[in-house]
């Protein structure tokens, strides 16, 4: 092998909310997933990215952001409740801070919350303006993330092929809205819930796109067999190429039972003094409704099985966190010293995790991957860390072979977004289709207000086919707000198809939804023209 690394790590951090943005309404409980998201996951990554690149410590993360996520984060509506959500926390953690003071356990706790939602406030009003998008596209022009698109609204692909226009402009917009983003068209994408279907990929290189991630066995169970299994990259018939997930590695940091983020040091979830404390004193710090919330201070560790928790101690929890950054580049020094024995080539380990565990499931997150990324530099030469492009440019010749179907979720299929909880929406999203199609040939050089009609239908369309609504409906969580979401974009659609069909648009209510319904203003309804 020489003096070089004996192969790469490439680690891959999906950055993906569902579209929420409800300007009827004055608070509305599921934007706190973006306002969660933002302080407890996507300032804290940004804020340890900056801080390797000042001290010049070299590092590739590959990162998507997904179209719906860049919609709101650009929103000045969201961005700014977003600032409107980090007083109420300063203001209750300065009550906290009060409230504690005798409390020798929680007092502490309660300062450094507030030193967290006022840096977080600094940092989003005044450090980036209220604009993240910048600077996650800074680090990518200074050579530190390599950014990466996704499907429009996060679709799940596979389960649209019954009409190949669906899939390919989910594609086309997600494509579209990166480069409105960032300047520069995506090498790679993150196809939802890694939902690969064979002949997607033909789609994705008429795009441009040069690279998709599958869970491992979407490349194992490829025909013919993959020679380096999953620790090389194959190329479709198209060319494109597919990287497989290594489970070793994923394992350990996806696992709440059997990996890091269970450790008993690290701070426990789902103990909040939204649910502890006493509710009048809580109260106006929920939402509209009243029902008690995760208000993001947490004074527990997870400490065990039980309910009997101690108190969160925040540099034990560090010291935890970096005992286990050492342990996964130990892992990966070996599992890749093994690899690289048995292959002619250098091995990559590619290692694909939700963003939003980092920090909002796993606080530790981002000290972790910090930890780890230091480490990498300063602590072996054994692997370096790498993108699915830099390899594509280091290894051009890989073996054609065509992965199979396949997705990462509950038993590596289609089982999460079609089962007996929300196999009853696809008939209607399908129709939807159909129509769109039928109305984009018949008005190929639509103008005005049949324009904007068709081009809302396409949003609408796309915003009813994210995967999140049959995910929620899967899990039982948030189903009314699911069912509702689903509900209104039928609707929506079905109204504009009406009156569009029948020659009876109404300028008004169209502007109403448009503003609703806000997202990709670039959008052609000529993506779905056959």
């Amino acid at each position: 092998m020489g003096n070089g690394p004996h192969g790469y790590l490439a680690i891959l951090l999906h950055s993906h909310l569902p579209f929420v943005r409800h300007p009827e309404h004055e608070e509305f409980l599921e934007e706190r997933w973006l306002f969660e998201a933002i302080t407890e996951t996507y300032l804290p990554l940004l804020e340890r990215f900056h801080r390797l690149a000042e001290d010049q410590v070299p590092f590739r993360i590959t990162m998507s952001l997904t179209p719906t996520l860049l919609a709101m984060l650009s929103d000045g509506l969201l961005q700014e409740r977003y600032l409107r959500h980090l007083d109420r926390l300063i203001e209750l953690a300065d009550k906290e801070c009060a409230r504690t003071k005798e409390q020798t356990a929680f007092h502490p706790l309660a300062q450094f919350y507030r030193q967290r939602f006022t840096t977080a406030r600094r940092q989003f009003g005044e450090t980036y303006h209220r604009n993240l998008i910048a600077p996650f596209r800074e680090l990518m022009e200074r050579g530190y993330l390599e950014l990466v698109t996704s499907a429009a609204t996060h679709g799940y692909l596979p389960l649209m092929d019954l009409h190949p226009a669906a899939v390919r402009a989910q594609l086309a917009v997600g494509v579209e809205a990166f480069e409105q983003a960032f300047g520069r068209r995506p090498l790679g994408i993150w196809l939802p819930e890694c939902g690969y279907h064979p002949g997607h990929d033909q789609m994705l290189k008429d795009l441009g796109i040069r690279f998709f991630v599958t869970d491992a066995h979407g490349v194992l169970f490829g025909s013919p067999r993959p020679k380096y299994g999953v620790y090389a990259p194959v190329y479709c018939r198209s060319k494109v190429a597919a990287f497989g997930r290594d489970l070793e590695s994923s394992k350990s940091v996806w696992s709440a039972k059997d990996g890091y983020p269970g450790d008993p040091d690290y701070r426990e979830f789902y103990r909040d003094i939204g649910f502890d404390l006493d509710y009048s004193y809580i109260r106006p710090y929920l939402n509209g409704d009243g029902t008690r919330l995760h208000t993001g201070l947490k004074y527990y560790r997870i400490t065990g099985a039980t309910e009997d928790k101690a108190p969160y101690d925040p540099s034990r929890a560090l010291e935890t966190a970096a005992r286990h950054a050492g342990n996964f580049l130990f892992n990966r020094e070996r599992q890749i010293e093994s690899l690289s024995s048995l292959m002619d080539r250098q091995p990559i380990v590619v290692s694909p995790y939700d963003a939003e565990l980092f920090g909002h499931w796993w606080f530790e997150g981002p000290d972790w991957l910090e930890l780890l990324i230091r480490k990498v530099h300063y602590d072996q030469n054994v692997f370096r860390l790498s993108t699915p492009s830099d390899y594509l440019a280091r290894y051009p010749r890989n073996q054609v072979i065509q992965p199979t179907m396949s997705s990462w979720g509950y038993q590596g299929y289609h089982e999460v977004w079609l089962n007996g909880s929300n196999d009853w929406i696809y008939r209607h999203l399908h129709k939807m289709v159909e129509r769109m199609v039928e109305l984009a040939d018949r008005y190929p050089d639509a103008s005005g207000l049949e324009q904007r009609a068709l081009n809302q239908m396409g949003r609408e369309l796309l915003l009813a086919q994210s995967s999140d609504w049959a995910f929620i409906l899967k899990t039982q969580t948030h189903t009314t707000y699911a069912y509702r979401r689903m509900h209104d974009h039928l609707g929506r659609f079905s109204r504009l198809y009406d009156a569009l069909t029948r020659h009876d648009l109404h300028e008004s209510w169209l502007t109403e939804i448009e503003a609703t319904d806000n997202l990709f203003p670039f959008i052609d309804y000529r993506v779905y023209r056959t």
